[in-house]
């Protein structure tokens, strides 16, 4: 998340000083000039955000099915919500939410896909079709379902020339991947009883990448759009919330 907040900082430093090159801002005191040298060294800061080293973090006592696959990560993103429902009716709304109860998913898949048209998979969802199913059908792997605790999917986003998917057909398999050049992406959505009433409701995403080169690559593509991956997963939260209450 750091690096991404670099980068973007990075960005507006950049946009702001384009303009100021354009139109000195007087409201912030930049001449031409003074731009000049914010552009640069917005650029400059954009360029450290995404290239900055990730560091690397490794589960100590497993505790979950998520621990249990992805023990060890670079990059990570976590979200959580409180459900008033009991757990098994949160876990059915796991399973069966639609991209249509998420407002921002249409748009921001739309946008990670350029606006290309194509087979349906995860950044292409019918608005009646729950998510966790075509996840399921077009690349990810259903790695447990701990009903009503813990559901965990799973995903190889970085693999090497001549790689395929049939190379981890199941989740024994996916857990014992290695190799250079790989990155897989691990995400459950956990289940907790809260003791002021109803579930804890989270879901944490693990990309575990093999290599330094590897990791290199990813970072840049997580950097830029983590901002709307952490919109997707929150809206995601909030459908299951308003699905399990109802």
């Amino acid at each position: 998340m750091i690096g991404s907040v670099v980068f973007y900082a990075g960005l507006v430093a950049a946009f702001l000083g384009l303009l100021a090159i354009l139109r000195p801002i007087r409201t912030l005191r930049l001449t031409r000039a003074r731009g000049a040298s914010l552009a640069a060294a917005g650029l400059a800061v954009a360029v450290i955000g995404l290239l900055s080293p990730a560091p690397q973090h490794r589960v100590g006592q497993p505790a979950t099915r998520l621990d249990e696959f992805a023990p060890l990560y670079q990059f990570v993103e976590v979200h959580s919500t409180r459900v008033m429902a009991s757990p098994e009716v949160v876990h059915r709304a796991v399973r069966d939410v639609t991209a249509g109860e998420i407002p921002v998913f249409q748009l921001l898949t739309w946008v990670r896909r350029f606006g290309r048209s194509g087979p349906e998979n995860i950044l292409n969802v019918p608005d009646d079709a729950a998510i966790l199913d075509v996840a399921t059908r077009t690349g990810f792997l259903l790695l447990a379902d701990d009903a009503p605790r813990e559901v965990l999917l799973g995903t190889v986003v970085l693999a090497p020339d001549g790689w395929t998917r049939a190379n981890a057909p199941t989740p024994d398999a996916y857990k014992a991947l290695r190799g250079p050049g790989l990155a897989t992406a691990t995400m459950n959505f956990f289940i907790t009883p809260d003791p002021s009433g109803g579930v804890r409701l989270s879901t944490e995403t693990r990309v575990h990448a093999t290599d330094s080169a590897a990791r290199r690559r990813f970072a840049i593509y997580w950097r830029v759009i983590y901002p709307g991956s952490a919109l997707i997963r929150r809206g995601w939260l909030r459908a299951i919330r308003i699905r399990a209450e109802r």
